[in-house]
């Protein structure tokens, strides 16, 4: 494991012979320098990994193209990063702190939080690390879970781009737990869970939100409920979603919603709200989007006076046993999302998404 972050200098690439100056300036590559918490664990960490390894396996050996990563922010974990696949370890290793183009042929990519960019909002180094204009573009690439940005997110945005990954988002960029019901004592919900903003007391906190919801015990006992607090290595994660019959995550807003993502990969039926970020890949016909039953505001912590979804309980209800229900129809949308997630979001394409827009900003 490493931090830090280091400014790429002039490395001395020349061609060998040009007609004129803008001419040896279309004949040296393009530098990527993606700065991000690849090491922090959670969902940035893992899209992170996914576009930097899609963009080294597709352009590796590339004229064009050169690719290097550098962590930002503190937070590193030692479990996150033991249970890197292998040769995502070496994919770090390659990348970080490579030697790079000179400043005017590099465009930096920020991935994180906008309170994050330079001049940041709380402690951590900035990003673009020598700030604006020294640099031939810095992309901001971040997304949002309820209806708006805040202000001070607009006024520090020094951005040349800001990339989001759905339409959802560009919405909210222009204005710069779940209830519970009685299901049936042969199913099985297993609770995947991360202390990222909170203790590890989930069982706890499960028993109290039944005590004050009023829920009555069925007279078949309670469906069994397993809490998983414990660290899952990335490695061992397919066969997570494989052992289950469906995912279903009813959110009150998303970005982009990873884990969505990657269990219609796995050809399971996915139930989530049918809002946000993941409205960009929810049909009727490769999952089971799910109603909002109202907006509410945020109470508390960042996002505090703005707007999300409320999802609807009974239409969840609903939903979770038409899939019980419904086997053959439920795995018909679990090979129809496995079918989309590959046509519109394989490493390659994304590879060459990225490719076309960054030749665009030259």
């Amino acid at each position: 494991m490493r931090m830090g972050v280091r400014c790429f200098g002039d490395h001395g690439m020349r061609p060998k012979s040009t007609d004129s100056p803008q001419r040896a300036a279309s004949l040296l590559p393009l530098c990527i320098l993606w700065i991000a918490s690849f090491l922090s664990g959670g969902g940035y960490s893992s899209e992170e990994w996914s576009y930097v390894a899609s963009l080294s396996d597709h352009l590796e050996g590339s004229s064009n193209f050169s690719i290097a990563i550098e962590q930002h922010g503190n937070l590193q974990s030692f479990e996150f990063w033991d249970g890197l696949p292998e040769d995502t370890k070496s994919l770090d290793v390659r990348l970080y702190g490579k030697v790079g183009c000179e400043n005017k042929r590099t465009v930096v990519v920020c991935h994180s939080g906008p309170r994050a960019w330079h001049p940041p909002l709380f402690q951590t180094p900035p990003c673009p690390p020598d700030g604006y204009g020294k640099y031939m573009a810095v992309i901001g690439r971040t997304m949002f879970e309820s209806d708006r940005v805040n202000v001070e997110h607009a006024k520090s945005n020094r951005m040349d781009a800001v990339w989001v990954p759905t339409d959802f988002l560009l919405l909210v960029v222009g204005l710069m737990g779940p209830s519970s019901r009685r299901v049936s004592a042969g199913v099985s919900l297993y609770l995947l869970t991360n202390p990222y903003h909170s203790d590890r007391n989930f069982g706890n906190k499960i028993l109290d939100f039944v005590r004050i919801s009023g829920l009555h015990r069925p007279s078949n006992g309670w469906a069994r409920v397993y809490v998983i607090s414990k660290h899952i290595a990335q490695a061992d994660l397919p066969r997570k979603y494989k052992a289950a019959d469906a995912f279903v995550l009813p959110l009150r807003g998303e970005g982009w919603g990873r884990p969505l993502i990657e269990a219609m990969a796995m050809s399971l039926p996915v139930i989530s709200t049918n809002w946000s970020g993941p409205t960009e890949y929810l049909t009727d016909e490769n999952s089971y989007p799910l109603p909002v039953h109202k907006m509410s505001e945020v109470l508390d912590g960042p996002f505090k006076g703005h707007l999300w979804a409320e999802p609807s309980v009974d239409q969840l209800s609903i939903l979770m046993r038409r899939v019980v229900e419904r086997s053959e129809g439920s795995t018909a949308k679990g090979r129809k999302a496995r079918e989309d997630m590959i046509a519109r979001f394989a490493p390659g394409i994304v590879a060459d998404e990225f490719q076309h827009l960054v030749k665009a900003m030259q």
